[in-house]
């Protein structure tokens, strides 16, 4: 069985710095890049568990990956899920800190 503090980690990759995403902010509302196979109630209580807060609220989207070219040649970049975590009212994460 793996660490549960160790698929926190895994469950949570980075947040997202957007103007869109610091808008968001402002409604207690922080935006995270997260694995494609973690689940909302996984997502809930790795933010939890990693920044001591009270999670109200997870919205999960998958970000369809671009075909671009890359050296001359056409590749197609990843997918990648997001969720956004409500925080409960009084609530938040200073993620220029980091962890």
């Amino acid at each position: 069985m793996a660490d549960p503090v160790a698929r926190h980690y895994d469950a949570i990759l980075s947040p997202v710095i957007t103007e869109k995403a610091t808008l968001l902010s402002e409604q207690n509302k922080v935006v995270f890049r997260v694995a494609n196979d973690a689940t909302k109630d996984e997502i809930a209580a790795a933010v939890e568990a990693l920044f001591k807060v009270n999670v109200t609220k997870v919205n999960t989207l998958v970000v369809k990956g671009k075909t671009k070219r890359f050296r001359g040649r056409p590749g197609r970049r990843s997918d990648v899920k997001k969720a956004v975590v409500t925080l409960a009212e009084g609530q938040s994460i200073d993620i220029t800190t980091g962890l």
